[in-house]
């Protein structure tokens, strides 16, 4: 794995040099092995750390390399920082739309850009001492800064940086190196500068005309943030529409959310090409429908995707297999290597932390305490929600309704629209839903899709019940305060206890009735 060095901070930041200082402190001495780690964790990401922590708090003897930052890409250059521009957009937003609630603003609401990053970072370093080497030391952690490649056998050579190397032997090893930003083979990209989520958040200057290239979950977010912020931003996707893995209806909501807040919506754009205009502007070239299209913006955004970080691990010498999605397991999450297991972003298509977060528990209960098919945790077992942080969010779990339609699964859907919901008519968001996806003639829940301000919280309610198979008949019997948005999804089972409501079962009520009115 290459070393990434710290490109993604500003060392000229107080803030930044205190994040430094937590999860790459200098002169940090590597300790001296002395005999072999029950467990050797490679990568400081979140599904390193998990295991590591966990593991070592059992008793385990654990080593942790990193090559470049703890922490990995969520606090570094993920979810931390991207979320701390985030609430920045969302303040600007909620006062330019105070008056809609009677609320008076004299002037023009503006942002100042560079109070807003000092403000992501100062949160990004007061968050870091938990992903900390000294947290991880005291954890008992062996914790080893440098690039990690397998050497054959059980062992994993160390290269440091001004420091001798070191050679650790295990019993059992796990592959934690995430992922990191996929560059697309687009014509004429070698040729002009561009961000990608780990540079992103070193802007010094908010960009006049910012183009995104990609309509997923990191564009989407980081394009209505800078829009918010007041850049022209021009949002470029090959699909038809934004966040295309989402339900149909929550992308049309998001959609005319965007169009409201100023976002030209580039869709269904094929040949992209791009080329430096001779004022220094980016050119952004493609074809639409068959009609040639171009747009020139100041800095450029690619967010298409992820790769995983495999590259110079050594892992033919130990015989792990990978594909371009990345480290190849089973649903054990073991690599064909039985003695070697991968976690997270470099091994999963759920590229999220809490996804890596809970693999990482599976990995420690398989790799150190089942004994046999003893014991044995699956990852498939996992329910693993999903959310996009835009404005409103989009949170989604289990199957969804267009993929049981396009796999002829038998469903029943429920759907609650906020227009018809007090709390949310109240706070002015009407066009949001839930939708919960049930087997067909019961009440068991199979997924659910949310579009509100908090879906991301929301979303956490169907999870649950999906964990401890609570169908939405159970879920009609719980008590939700009122007036609340998640009081919508109580509603959603009252719908589902309307269906129980058969005419046989009508004369029979009839029936109790007319009884016990006639006592």
């Amino acid at each position: 794995m290459k070393q990434a060095g710290h490109s993604s901070l500003n060392l000229d930041d107080a803030n930044d040099r205190e994040l430094l200082a937590n999860v790459h402190p200098s002169g940090w001495r590597n300790p001296q092995p002395e005999k072999a780690y029950h467990l050797v964790v490679i990568g400081a990401g979140t599904a390193g750390l998990v295991t590591a922590a966990a593991a070592a708090g059992l008793g385990a003897r654990v080593a942790l390399v990193e090559c470049n930052l703890m922490g990995g890409d969520c606090l570094n250059t993920g979810c931390v920082p991207s979320k701390g521009l985030i609430r920045t957009g969302r303040a600007l937003a909620s006062v330019r739309e105070a008056g809609q609630f009677g609320v008076e603003v004299d002037g023009k609401v503006d942002v100042d850009f560079s109070a807003a990053m000092k403000r992501m970072r100062s949160k990004r370093a007061s968050i870091s001492p938990v992903d900390s080497a000294a947290r991880f030391e005291g954890l008992g952690v062996d914790v080893f800064f440098g690039a990690a490649r397998f050497i054959g056998g059980e062992k994993i050579q160390i290269d440091e940086e001004e420091q001798p190397g070191s050679i650790l032997q295990f019993r059992k090893a796990v592959i934690a190196t995430g992922a990191r930003a996929a560059i697309p083979d687009i014509p004429g990209l070698d040729e002009v500068e561009f961000l990608t989520n780990e540079n992103l958040f070193r802007l010094s200057r908010l960009p006049a005309r910012l183009g995104v290239i990609g309509g997923g979950p990191i564009g989407c977010e980081m394009a209505q943030t800078f829009a918010q912020f007041g850049s022209q931003v021009s949002l470029f996707e090959r699909a038809p529409q934004i966040l295309s893995r989402e339900d149909p209806e929550a992308s049309k909501i998001l959609t005319k959310q965007f169009q409201q807040d100023g976002i030209r919506l580039i869709t269904s754009m094929e040949q992209l090409k791009l080329r430096r205009a001779s004022s220094g502007a980016i050119q952004v070239n493609g074809v639409i429908k068959k009609e040639a299209h171009q747009s020139e913006v100041d800095q450029l955004l690619i967010a298409v995707g992820r790769s995983p970080n495999v590259e110079d691990l050594g892992l033919d010498a130990v015989g792990v297999e990978c594909h371009r999605r990345g480290v190849v397991v089973n649903d054990f999450l073991q690599t064909t290597n039985p003695r070697i297991y991968a976690a997270g972003d470099v091994a999963s298509s759920f590229q999220f932390t809490h996804a890596a977060d809970f693999q990482a528990r599976i990995v420690v209960q398989n790799a150190l305490f089942a004994i046999g098919p003893f014991g044995r945790k699956r990852a498939r077992d996992l329910i693993i929600p999903a959310a996009t942080y835009t404005s409103p969010e989009i949170a989604r779990v289990g199957i969804q309704e267009h993929e049981a339609q396009a796999s002829g699964k038998s469903i029943d859907t429920y759907i609650q629209t906020f227009d018809e919901v007090d709390r949310a008519i109240l706070d002015g968001e009407e066009s949001g839903f839930i939708k919960i996806i049930t087997s067909k003639g019961t009440d068991k829940v199979l997924g659910a899709t949310i579009v509100a301000s908090n879906a991301g919280d929301l979303i956490s309610e169907i999870v649950v019940a999906m964990n401890h198979g609570v169908g939405l008949g159970r879920i009609a019997s719980c008590i939700h305060p009122y007036p609340t948005v998640a009081d919508a999804i109580r509603r959603t089972g009252d719908q589902y206890n309307r269906t129980r409501l058969t005419p046989f079962r009508q004369k029979i009520l009839n029936l109790l009735r007319k009884l016990n009115v006639g006592t």
